[in-house]
C-alpha cells in the first residue's frame, strides 16, 4: 500500500446542501467516523474557510488530538480541511445525481505529514504511514456509509 491518496463515492438520497450542512458540522464527526470520536471548533461561526477546530482520534488503543484548518467550504460542493501544519487533507464533494446526491470522500497523505512521520518515529515511521493510510482506505467506506445513513433518516 504504497499509494497516499484515496477517494471512494457514495450516493446519498439528500440534496447536496443537505449533505454538505451535515458533514461540515465537525462537531458530529463522531456520528459516522470509525476512528474520530469528537470534534469541536476553536472559535465561533463554524465551516468556513480558516476555521480551526481540533479532532480528538481513536485507533486500536491509542488516543491523540489534531488541530486541523479548514480550506474549502463551499455550501453543497465541498468541504475540505488541512490536518495539522500540512501533514493531511481530507475533504468531501458533493455532486448532485438523479437520485440525490454523490458524495466524494477523499484522503492525502502530504510531503509534510510523510517527513513529520520519519522525523517524529525515525525506523518505525514506515509501520506509521502505513496503519495511517490502512486506515483510510478502511475508513472510508464505513464513513461514507454512516453518513448515508444518517442523511437518509434526517
Amino acid at each position: 500500500m504504497t499509494e497516499r491518496t484515496h477517494q471512494e463515492s457514495i450516493t446519498v438520497q439528500a440534496s447536496p446542501e443537505a449533505v454538505y450542512d451535515l458533514v461540515s458540522d465537525v462537531t458530529r464527526t463522531g456520528e459516522w467516523s470509525p476512528v474520530c470520536t469528537s470534534c469541536w471548533w476553536h472559535e465561533e461561526g463554524g465551516a468556513r474557510v480558516g476555521a480551526r477546530f481540533t479532532g480528538r482520534n481513536e485507533r486500536n488503543g491509542r488516543v491523540w488530538e489534531t488541530v486541523s484548518e479548514v480550506v474549502a467550504a463551499e455550501r453543497g460542493r465541498e468541504f475540505a480541511w488541512i490536518v495539522g501544519n500540512g501533514y493531511v487533507r481530507w475533504g468531501y464533494t458533493m455532486r448532485p445525481v438523479e437520485a440525490g446526491t454523490e458524495l466524494t470522500e477523499s484522503w492525502e497523505f502530504l510531503l509534510a505529514g510523510i517527513e513529520m512521520f520519519h522525523q517524529k518515529f525515525g525506523e518505525d515511521a514506515g509501520a506509521q504511514i502505513r496503519e495511517r493510510t490502512e486506515a483510510a482506505y478502511e475508513g472510508i467506506p464505513a464513513t461514507l456509509a454512516a453518513i448515508r445513513r444518517i442523511a437518509e433518516r434526517a
